[in-house]
């Protein structure tokens, strides 16, 4: 074999057999492209708790987001993943809340509303939920599973209005958060979901997400 073709070779093997983790990033959400015949962001399902959805794809200060609305409302889209945290143990996205749930506090079960909430699932029926709250202080953790058998545990990423209206980018190193949370190393993440609600408090809620994306460090 002659050295151009070794290269060519090995730029083939490279390209084929090389595993996923080998690329830097892993992007969840691109809400520019990743829409169906609909206009709804492809491969995410919707799941209504209380009420009906109100949410859309636009186009806000440039960023092609996804908006969620709520009116004393409950509900979600999630998407199946298949993501290894030791390869990437980074999560990073975009988020804005217009409008907190007036008493909003995750701490009491009859007021347990939120603009904006991300859930990562892994695949031991163990998640994290980064949240937006308008009362608890950031930095809060609390258990938060009403669901038998799954273990929730949410982080307050932001409270309070003070950063309201503006898109924030944030980062977060799911594999220490998880450690930290549950005392090993987090195993593949199997869904992640992006979650309104404001029935507890009998309010409104709106926020817009964009740009999830996975990373290694």
């Amino acid at each position: 074999m002659t050295g151009l073709k070794r290269i060519f070779f090995a730029v083939f093997l490279f390209i084929f057999f090389s595993p996923a983790w080998a690329t830097e990033r892993v992007i969840v959400a691109d809400f520019v492209r990743d829409l169906d015949n609909r206009g709804n962001p492809s491969g995410w399902q919707l799941q209504e708790r209380k009420g009906k959805a109100d949410y859309s794809v636009v186009q806000d200060s440039g960023i092609s987001a996804l908006r969620l609305r709520s009116e004393e409302t409950s509900f979600a889209l999630q998407k199946a993943v298949d993501i290894d945290p030791q390869h990437y143990p980074v999560i990073s996205w975009k988020w804005k809340v217009t409008k907190l749930p007036d008493g909003g506090d995750f701490r009491k079960s009859n007021a347990d509303d939120q603009a904006a909430q991300i859930f990562l699932a892994f695949s031991n029926r163990k998640t994290i939920a980064y949240i937006w709250d308008t009362t608890a202080p950031a930095g809060s953790i609390e258990n938060a599973s009403a669901i038998p058998f799954v273990s929730v545990k949410a982080i307050v990423v932001r409270s309070g209005p003070k950063d309201a209206g503006r898109w924030i980018t944030e980062t977060r190193n799911v594999f220490e958060d998880y450690k930290a949370l549950y005392g090993d190393d987090p195993p593949v993440l199997a869904g992640i979901r992006i979650q309104i609600n404001s029935q507890h408090t009998a309010t409104s809620g709106e926020s817009f997400f964009a740009d999830v994306v996975f990373q290694r460090n």
